[in-house]
């Protein structure tokens, strides 16, 4: 144990900025860099490089996860990976975007795509690779810009579908990368040869697919734009099964727009407070609730491309929502924010694709 405790200064500094993991990482790399080198097992690895680095990451933000290994003889590569959360996409990107060069590192920010030769997933007794795996688009006459496809993979039963599903899931996040796969794709359904209902393709064509379809999406809709100045809010309140109130404001003018595919991104934003007898919070926490919306909705303006849906009361918890165009802004500005306020109301956001904006159904007539 005298290595590991040599190897890290007594007294670290806390995390608090990208500069400061750095600096920590810096000092730190010769050990860390003997122990992916020489290959360690996986205890030693840990002990000595993953426990520190996740103790350092967490202090900065959660949400940071990693893979590591050698990308040649002379480099160590460190990946940095949200793991298919969306609203920590910018902070892994703006992390490895602020690493300094250090000789025999590679950093990367998402897993990188791969070409077709080079991904070959080993699972039990099954493979998943460019030569057994198939898919077809779901066109959707409602729907026209949803990416929806259907992996096919050889004989799937309910046994092993679990299974085979996860396979399949990990092809594609090696095979289109981690940007691509959480960002182009809307839906994906995995079945066996014997339930597809359209024409096999290879899918190493899947590439060339999304391309084609990214490309006939931005023509339509680049540029696409909505001003809420003059729209009109409508109150909506029903009763929870508790008799409780739940109560929405939402701008039922939006929802009517027929360009909403321009803003594929939902952001859902929680504020939770201690409720009274009825569900609702009291008029201090109201009060905070209202200026936490107001500074969100000063930094996501509808011109530049970020609309205010409405907000939602119930049972000890607001959420307030926005379509987006895009997901890093959003999700820089709702850490931002809610950041400030975080020792005065328990918060938390996702932000998640809904070209169609679907979520909002039950507030639209028809």
């Amino acid at each position: 144990m005298s290595f590991f405790k040599n190897l890290f200064k007594p007294k670290d500094e806390p995390v608090k900025t990208y500069d400061d993991f750095w600096k920590w990482f810096r000092s730190n790399e010769a050990g860390f860099t003997k122990l992916v080198r020489k290959g360690s097992d996986t205890t030693v690895l840990e002990e000595g490089f993953f426990d520190p680095l996740s103790e350092k990451l967490g202090e900065l933000k959660d949400g940071f996860y990693y893979l590591t290994g050698m990308s040649d003889d002379d480099t160590v590569e460190l990946v940095f990976t949200p793991d298919g959360v969306t609203k920590n996409i910018v902070f892994i990107e703006e992390l490895v975007s602020a690493a300094p060069d250090i000789k025999g590192w590679k950093f990367t920010a998402l897993k990188p795509a791969l070409d077709i030769e080079d991904v070959s997933i080993a699972m039990n007794d099954y493979e998943f690779n460019g030569k057994n795996l198939f898919f077809y688009s779901n066109d959707q006459k409602d729907y026209p810009d949803e990416i929806d496809i259907t992996v096919v993979y050889g004989d799937m039963n309910e046994e092993n579908r679990p299974m085979l599903t996860n396979g399949v899931f990990i092809f594609l996040d090696n095979f289109l990368g981690e940007l691509n796969f959480v960002t182009k794709i809307d839906e994906v359904k995995i079945v066996g040869k014997e339930e597809a209902e359209e024409e096999l393709v290879p899918i190493g064509k899947l590439k060339n697919f999304l391309i084609w379809r990214e490309k006939e999406f931005i023509e339509r809709y680049e540029g696409k734009w909505y001003d809420t100045e003059n729209d009109n809010y409508t109150m909506f309140e029903a009763a929870l099964k508790n008799g409780n109130p739940i109560m929405a404001i939402i701008n039922t003018d939006l929802l009517q727009w027929k360009s909403k595919a321009s803003h594929p991104w939902v952001m859902n934003v929680e504020l939770k407070y201690e409720p009274d007898h009825q569900g609702l919070p009291d008029k201090s926490t109201y009060e905070l609730m209202n200026v936490v919306e107001d500074e969100m909705l000063a930094e996501l303006k509808d011109s530049e491309g970020y609309l205010n849906i409405g907000r939602k009361t119930r049972d000890g918890s607001r959420h307030i929502y926005f379509a987006c165009k895009d997901f890093r802004r959003p999700s820089k500005v709702a850490y931002k924010v809610l950041q400030k306020y975080d020792d005065s109301l328990s918060t938390d956001y996702d932000i998640y694709k809904d070209k169609y904006w679907q979520s909002f159904s039950q507030f639209v007539s028809y």
